[in-house]
């Protein structure tokens, strides 16, 4: 008797910059399963990772390199703080390469010391849910995308005596914004990692824009920033929004959030998303207070 069971694809593991043909490979598998899904599978920063040949990176890659079925990314630049973003074709699915993918890293993260790896589940759709489920994975994070839809501009408040707020001047600013998001997001395993190389990533975007990127200073000094995306007219993002602690009680979170919505209606989107921790109350009721609702919802299972 034959095993009615597909045999899943092997993975083939690589680290460094992956080859252009392979790297456009990958955007297109994940621009299909996002057409299917209706989320992006992967994040920005995996995407920048392609060919970036990061230390620590590890690419994994399901059936032929150049016409793959799968792929996962598996950052274990810090190895106590492993993840891993993986997407699978929507004609491949229910035939283990999911499973595989997910075997592969977990192997790659005990392979540098990791105990297990955090992976990301964009949309938690329930395909990944039931993956997850079948595995025994617990869920240990959620991340929110909150809308507000249409934008609104709330009233802009005054900013604290001796602060003024600026526009990011690319070649000048770069060292200040990368020390504070790090003090601002120090307990954040993404945002608080950022280093000057990925500041410089995001800055060679078409979409970036200094002009949309608020420094709040005082005396010269960097206490926080608002920073906004428009990667098309149709949206607009609060991309991050972070605050030196010493300057915390400010009210600089409000201030600097109206202001990003003012930038973004200058450019005419008519909705705006932005990204926060599902259990970040203080962020969430800034972000209600302007009219912003949960819209979907981000999951983190943990593969040990």
């Amino acid at each position: 008797m034959t095993d009615p069971r597909p045999t899943p694809p092997a993975v083939d593991v690589r680290t460094g910059p992956l080859p252009p043909d392979v790297a456009a490979a990958v955007r297109d598998l994940a621009a299909d399963a996002a057409r299917a899904d209706g989320v992006p599978p992967l994040s920005e920063q995996p995407l920048l990772w392609l060919a970036a040949g990061v230390e620590g990176v590890v690419h994994l890659l399901a059936g032929p390199a150049t016409a793959p079925v799968g792929y996962a990314q598996v950052d274990l630049r810090d190895p106590a703080l492993a993840t891993a973003e993986v997407v699978v074709a929507p004609g491949a699915r229910r035939r283990g390469t999911g499973t595989a993918l997910l075997d592969a890293a977990l192997d790659a993260a005990r392979a540098r010391g990791a105990d297990g790896v955090s992976v990301w589940a964009h949309g938690a759709l329930p395909p990944a849910r039931a993956l997850a489920a079948s595995r025994g994975l617990p869920q240990v994070r959620e991340l929110w995308q909150m809308a507000l839809d249409p934008l609104v501009v709330p009233p802009v408040p005054d900013l604290p005596p001796g602060v003024t707020v600026r526009a990011f001047e690319p070649g000048r600013d770069e060292d200040a914004w990368v020390a504070v998001n790090a003090r601002a997001f120090a307990a954040h395993p993404e945002q608080g990692r950022l280093t000057r190389a990925d500041l410089a990533d995001r800055e060679a975007e078409p979409w970036f824009d200094p002009a949309g990127l608020l420094l709040a200073e005082e005396d010269g000094r960097l206490l926080g920033f608002g920073w906004t995306k428009v990667p098309d007219a149709t949206e607009g993002e609060v991309y991050a929004l972070g605050v030196d602690p010493d300057a915390q009680g400010r009210r600089l979170g409000p201030a600097l959030t109206a202001r990003m919505l003012a930038h973004l209606a200058d450019r005419g989107v008519p909705r705006v998303v932005l990204y926060t921790e599902g259990d970040n109350a203080p962020a969430i009721r800034v972000y209600r207070a302007v009219g912003f609702e949960r819209s979907a919802v981000d999951a983190v299972f943990r593969l040990a």
